[in-house]
């Protein structure tokens, strides 16, 4: 749209220093940081160090950055104009060093942090959060909202907040930025549903433990089977070791069904966790397998990048 006034790219977290020099970008947005595809991508730590000494460098643009992970913030502390959002950090294990000192970083009850040998690196004050189980969104001013949103899960929650304080340094109301969110059914075929072979399956996408660990979350008290596709293609990493830092323990007592071109290493890693579950490497059969299992013909879908894409392309 040639008429556009603003533009919003979504960046590898390896590109964003370039990215940036490039675009001279109004606002960055930072939501979390977390090891992926170790196999052919940096260590975390490197990554938010490249960050910082870009922001750096950048001093024009606004930052919007998850203060809930100490990485981010090492990431953004650089930077000129940062707004601060309390959005959460599940998933922890990336960011238990301090990169300040080299010391440990303590998590509170509350989500605030702070490093153990008293650095003074700790969590900044916020500019916006999530309160009542992420239900509401609150505002150090005051503000408060409560959207509805169709997308599920606390994360999605997050991510909104984040994309509404974006929309605030861009001179937009925060409050009709989540409004018009609130129209968002899936993203790129996230959370959308298809049929196989007459089973309801609703798609969803992991591509790292911290993401798994969240969709898993928002899966666990479901009463629909589950299927779990895993791929090691290029575009997934060709290591699958990650499968060891998710906690797929929480499934135990769910009817859990493997597939994909990794399902038997998918398998070992169900068994050790105590999660029965029926393996078919065909995720269409699998699917069909899983429906059959449960009452109501509708299964969710969790697969890594193209475990994920292949089904939503009808690939299967």
């Amino acid at each position: 749209n040639r008429s556009a006034t603003r533009v919003v790219l979504e960046v590898d977290e390896i590109y964003l220093p370039r990215v940036l020099a490039t675009t001279n970008a109004g606002v960055v947005v930072l939501l979390n940081l977390s090891r992926d595809q170790l196999d052919r991508t940096n260590e975390v730590r490197m990554v938010a160090g490249k960050w910082r000494a870009a922001l750096a460098a950048s001093p024009r643009a606004w930052v919007v950055a998850n203060a809930d992970d100490p990485l981010v913030v090492w990431g953004a502390g650089a930077a000129a104009q940062v707004r601060w959002v309390g959005a959460g950090l599940r998933w922890r294990h990336d960011a238990v060093g301090c990169p300040s000192c080299e010391g440990f970083i303590e998590f509170a009850d509350d989500g605030s942090w702070a490093c153990a040998t008293g650095c003074g690196f700790a969590r900044p004050d916020l500019w916006a959060w999530l309160e009542h189980d992420a239900d509401v969104m609150v505002w150090a001013d005051g503000r408060r909202a409560e959207p509805q949103l169709r997308l599920p899960g606390r994360f999605n929650r997050a991510n909104a907040l984040t994309a509404a304080v974006a929309a605030e340094c861009c001179g937009i109301d925060p409050l009709e930025a989540l409004d018009a969110m609130g129209s968002v059914e899936e993203v790129a075929g996230r959370f959308t549903e298809r049929q196989f072979d007459g089973a309801r399956a609703r798609l969803m996408l992991a591509k790292n433990p911290a993401g798994w660990s969240e969709l898993l979350e928002l899966v666990r008290t479901g009463a629909d089977p589950l299927v779990v596709s895993i791929n090691a293609r290029t575009a997934d990493g060709t290591d699958p070791s990650w499968l060891w830092d998710v906690p797929f323990e929480v499934l135990a007592g769910r009817v859990v069904v493997a597939t994909g071109d990794r399902c038997r290493d998918l398998s070992v890693r169900l068994q050790y966790a105590g999660v029965e579950h029926t393996m078919d490497e065909q995720p269409a059969q699998a699917i069909a397998a899983a429906a059959a299992q449960g009452a109501s013909g509708r299964v969710d879908v969790i697969g890594n990048y193209t475990a994920f894409s292949d089904l939503v392309a009808g690939r299967t």
